[in-house]
């Protein structure tokens, strides 16, 4: 597959699976991985040259272990959205069930959380909070309740009134890049990935306005 897609790549062209005429292509690739392509190429792993055909304009995004309090606001967004996809009315996240978040390393990264807060939407009451007890296994290896589990080095607790600031700045943030439009195309609640009317009553509880 490899030297296939390098003549893509590299001569823009293929042959199509059952025939024998080259077809030419004028195509864009964007391209994703978990692995460390450039070290799999000294490995021998994977194609040096595809790599760098690849690798033009590279984007790194960091996994959910580094990326801190954002992974409360990833968790919010993704209840909102397997809510409306269930059609379920759920409160929210609530701080103790954050801190749990916060505190487990996502080795399956955001597949894994996904997993987890759609779970937690399955079992919720409806119009109730999250609870994830059962689905964080670091958290569980702890048997006092009354004790959070161990954080690591860049994880940190955050209280209810700093993770309303964070969701107020991030809701600005999308609201600017969208020129302050909520709904349709390219809209602030598009950006966000949660229903328009969700958004103006986060608009409205927060008391954010255009200046």
């Amino acid at each position: 597959l490899q030297p296939k897609l390098l003549r893509v790549l590299q001569e823009g062209e293929f042959e199509p699976v059952g025939s024998s005429k080259t077809a030419k292509v004028n195509v864009r690739v964007i391209a994703a991985t978990n692995r460390n392509l450039l070290e799999e190429a000294k490995k021998g792993n994977f194609r040096e040259d595809l790599y760098y055909r690849l690798n033009v304009f590279p984007l790194n995004i960091p996994p959910l272990r580094e990326r801190g309090h954002d992974v409360a606001l990833i968790a919010s967004a993704l209840a909102h959205k397997s809510a409306r996809k269930m059609g379920k009315r759920i409160m929210g996240i609530p701080e103790d069930e954050i801190r749990k978040l916060l505190a487990y390393s996502w080795p399956g990264n955001v597949r894994e959380l996904q997993n987890v807060i759609e779970r937690a939407v399955i079992t919720a009451p409806e119009g109730g909070d999250l609870r994830f007890s059962q689905d964080l296994p670091e958290w569980n290896a702890h048997p006092d309740p009354g004790k959070p589990p161990p954080l690591s080095e860049n994880s940190r607790i955050y209280t209810q009134q700093e993770l309303g600031r964070l969701e107020r700045e991030n809701i600005i943030r999308a609201l600017n890049a969208a020129g302050w439009k909520v709904s349709g195309k390219n809209g602030a609640a598009e950006l966000l990935q949660i229903a328009p009317s969700t958004l103006s009553s986060r608009i409205k509880a927060l008391g954010i306005t255009r200046h």
